[in-house]
């Protein structure tokens, strides 16, 4: 059973320490500046820069991936990084707090991955004013709210994740050739990139006139709210044949609840590409998940703080490549 080896999984990552990663892009290193004679006493070397790299938790694997990127980052380019995180992903107040106390800090730059697209807004233009560079990562914030804070020129690095939940959607629902129920587990409902992957798997499902959509539930990212959701979809909706989950983690808790329930022939989808996910892709409990780098996301972030930090204009937008992982590629 996935559920127990996740736990074990997850209490094992909060001690992983940075670590290679096979998708190296080209980046040039800082350069150091040669001592310059000073009477007789050379010239000290510049204090590196101080990146902050804020996650929403270090609960999911995904941010643990994450946080490697940056430290791969930190090793290559000779930042310092501090890395800081909120307890779950729904914990924005503690996000918050956190940048207020990174603006205290005076740190360089701060790369978040906010749990909010709305509310970090206001904070985050705080900490631009004090003249700390901002850089958005995995969830993009709401670009309303950053036009009435004033909030500009936030480099954005994600994976294009409306692209990519349809696709895992349409992989359970392309071959679907008689009138079938489906239904979606959504993540935070404030965050863009739970929007864009519900739309994602809405279109695909939409686009096959066999399929209907009977319900769209919020599991805020989480293995036991995906386990209580899932169950209580069930009992209202017994039917339901195809599940599309916005994340592994909800997927994770869903699968739980259909094994223990001995429901059998519902297609799960999902998104992340964790360890645990792929063990039950192999297994075939899970249909199909999404590889959207979530290490290149960490390293492409402080990249490109270091950049804005040199003064050089970084690209506004970053999209990492994504794959689907099915039981084929895993052979």
């Amino acid at each position: 059973m996935y559920f127990p080896r996740l736990v074990l999984a997850l209490a094992l990552s909060w001690g992983l320490i940075a670590c290679g990663d096979s998708h190296k892009p080209t980046v040039s290193g800082v350069a150091a500046s040669n001592p310059a004679a000073s009477g007789d006493r050379p010239r000290e070397a510049p204090a590196a820069k101080k990146i902050a790299l804020v996650m929403k938790t270090l609960t999911n694997p995904f941010f643990v991936e994450m946080e490697k990127g940056a430290r791969r980052a930190q090793k290559e380019l000779g930042v310092e990084l501090l890395v800081k995180t909120a307890s779950q992903e729904t914990s924005i107040e503690q996000q918050i707090q956190i940048v207020e106390e990174l603006i205290r800090m005076k740190v360089d730059a701060i790369v978040i991955a906010p749990g909010d697209s709305l509310r970090l807004v206001p904070v985050l233009k705080t900490a631009q004013e004090a003249g700390i560079q901002v850089v958005n990562i995995d969830n993009r914030l709401d670009a309303e709210a950053m036009k009435k804070h004033g909030l500009k020129h936030v480099p954005f690095i994600s994976a294009d994740n409306e692209k990519a939940a349809y696709a895992s959607a349409r992989f359970i629902s392309r071959h679907i050739n008689k009138p079938t129920e489906a239904a979606i587990l959504e993540g935070i409902r404030n965050a863009d990139n739970s929007r864009q992957r519900r739309s994602g798997a809405e279109r695909a499902f939409q686009e096959n006139p066999h399929v209907r959509i009977v319900a769209r539930e919020t599991a805020n990212w989480k293995i036991d709210e995906g386990y209580a959701v899932t169950r209580r979809l069930f009992s209202v909706h017994p039917n339901i044949r195809l599940l599309f989950c916005a994340n592994d983690m909800m997927a994770l808790g869903a699968l739980k609840y259909l094994q223990e329930s001995g429901r059998e022939g519902v297609k799960v989808a999902a998104y992340d590409a964790l360890e645990e996910a792929k063990e039950a892709v192999r297994a075939g409990q899970l249909a199909v998940t999404v590889d959207q780098q979530a290490s290149e996301q960490g390293y492409q972030g402080v990249v490109s703080a270091l950049r804005a930090l040199k003064g050089e204009t970084p690209l506004e937008v970053v999209l990492v490549e994504t794959r689907l992982v099915t039981a084929r590629d895993l052979k």
